[in-house]
C-alpha cells in the first residue's frame, strides 16, 4: 500500500476543532478526517507557500478542467466549465442560494434527519424548515414520495435542499430516486440544491449517482461539490457549484458576491487541483479503509453491543447507530458517554426526525483508535444500562 492510513498521528495542539479536547477524551465527532493528506496536495501547498508574496488570488482555468475530468472518469458525467462557479464552501453555497432563491417567511424543503447546518441555514436567515422526512423501516431510510410531492406543492416553498449522497444515514440515492425527486421539483417549480460533497466518499464496490446523471434534461439544480471531505482538506475551505440553468448561475453567483463567499485562498486552487487530478489513488484507498472500518463496527456491534444498531450505508465515513434499546435520549446518552468513557460522538437530536433514537460517530480513523472508540463504546452502554436499573 502507497499510504499508511493505519498510522495514529496526534492533533493535538494543532488548533484543531475535532480534537480541541480534553486529554482523555476520544473525537469522533465532526466530519474530518484522522488520515494524511494526499502527498501531491500537500506538496502543491508546500510549493506555494515557498513563494513569499500572498496576495489576492485570481481564478486559473485549470480548476475547472480538474472538476470535470475527475467527475467525468470516475462518475461520466460531463461537466461543462462554464457551469461552474467557485465558492468558499458548502454551507456558504447552501446559505446564499437560501438568501437568493426564497424569501424571509418562506419555508425551505429538506428531509430529515439530515445534516443539521442545512437547518442552521434555513433559521439564521428568517426561514422555516419545511421537513418531509425519511420513511424509517427498522433497516433502512426512503423516501416518501407522497409526503414530499404534498410538501413541494406548498405556496411558500420554492427551495430543496437536498443531501446526496444522504448524511446522517450514509445512504446512497438511487438513479430512480433522483429522477423522480427531479421531476417533482421541477413540476412544483421547486429548485433544488444537491449537497454532493460526501459522492466520491463510498464503499469499494458502491458507486454514488450525481443528480446530473439522474436528471440531466431537468434544468431546475444546482450541485454544490468540494473535494474537501473526501481528501480530507476541509480546513483550505473550498468548494464550487454548477448547473447548465443560466439564470440560476447567475443569481446565486450574484448572492455569493454579495455575501462575501466567492474569493479563494492561496491554497484553494492548488490544493483543488492536486486533489482532482493527482491523488485519486488515496481516495481509493481512502475508499478501502472505510469500507473495512464500517465492517469492522457492524462486526464488533454485533457480537459485543446488541443493544446498538448499525443502519448500514455505503457512503460517507459517518455511522448513523440506533440506540433504541436503549431509550430515545440521545443528548443524554452522549452526553453520558462522554462523561463516563471520554468517547465524543453526535448525539442525533440535531438532524431532526427521529434522530434522538440514533448517535452519529465518524470512523475515518487508524484501527486501533476505531477499537478504542468501540471499547469505550461498550463500556459506556454497560455503565448506561447499570445506571438506569439502578435508577
Amino acid at each position: 500500500m502507497k499510504y499508511d492510513f493505519d498510522e495514529v498521528i496526534s492533533r493535538r495542539g494543532t488548533s484543531s476543532l475535532k480534537w480541541d479536547v480534553k486529554e482523555n477524551e476520544l473525537p469522533m465527532w465532526v466530519a474530518d478526517m484522522d488520515f494524511p493528506v494526499a502527498k501531491p496536495i500537500q506538496e502543491a501547498i508546500l510549493k506555494r507557500a515557498s513563494h513569499p508574496i500572498f496576495g489576492y488570488q485570481s481564478y486559473p482555468r485549470e480548476w475547472k478542467k480538474a472538476y470535470h475530468d475527475f467527475y467525468f472518469d470516475l462518475f461520466h458525467i460531463d461537466i461543462k466549465e462554464d457551469w461552474l462557479s467557485y465558492a468558499t464552501g458548502i454551507v456558504p453555497i447552501v446559505s446564499s442560494a437560501v438568501r437568493a432563491f426564497s424569501k424571509p417567511g418562506e419555508g425551505v424543503l429538506v428531509n430529515n434527519p439530515v445534516y443539521n447546518i442545512f437547518h442552521h441555514s434555513i433559521e439564521n436567515n428568517g426561514r422555516k424548515i419545511v421537513s418531509s422526512d425519511l420513511v424509517y423501516d427498522g433497516d433502512k431510510y426512503c423516501i416518501d414520495f407522497v409526503d414530499l410531492e404534498e410538501k413541494m406543492s406548498m405556496d411558500d416553498v420554492h427551495l430543496y435542499i437536498l443531501c446526496n449522497p444522504q448524511n446522517p444515514t450514509g445512504q446512497i440515492h438511487s438513479e430512480e430516486t433522483l429522477k423522480r425527486i427531479a421531476d417533482l421539483a421541477a413540476k412544483h417549480d421547486v429548485i433544488i440544491i444537491s449537497d454532493e460533497i460526501h459522492g466520491p466518499l463510498t464503499d469499494i464496490g458502491k458507486t454514488y449517482v450525481p443528480l446530473l446523471k439522474a436528471a440531466p434534461e431537468n434544468r431546475s439544480w444546482i450541485v454544490a461539490a468540494s473535494p474537501t471531505k473526501a481528501f480530507n482538506i476541509a480546513g483550505i475551505q473550498c468548494a464550487a457549484f454548477y448547473t447548465p440553468n443560466k439564470e440560476l448561475k447567475e443569481k446565486l453567483e450574484t448572492q455569493l458576491n454579495i455575501d462575501e463567499c466567492n474569493e479563494a485562498n492561496v491554497f484553494s486552487f492548488p490544493a483543488m487541483i492536486a486533489a482532482y487530478q493527482k491523488s485519486r489513488d488515496w481516495l481509493l484507498q481512502c475508499r478501502e479503509t472505510i469500507t473495512r472500518n464500517r465492517k469492522i463496527v457492524k462486526d464488533y456491534l454485533e457480537e459485543n453491543i446488541p443493544e446498538l444498531k448499525l443502519i448500514y450505508g455505503e457512503a460517507t465515513y459517518l455511522l448513523w447507530i440506533s440506540i433504541e434499546k436503549l431509550g430515545n435520549d440521545s443528548d443524554e446518552f452522549a452526553s453520558f458517554l462522554r462523561e463516563k468513557t471520554g468517547l465524543f460522538v453526535n448525539s442525533g437530536a440535531p438532524y431532526g426526525a427521529n434522530g434522538k433514537s440514533f448517535i452519529r460517530m465518524n470512523i475515518a480513523c487508524p484501527k486501533a483508535v476505531l477499537y478504542d472508540g468501540l471499547e469505550r463504546l461498550k463500556s459506556g452502554v454497560d455503565l448506561y444500562k447499570s445506571e438506569i436499573k439502578a435508577a
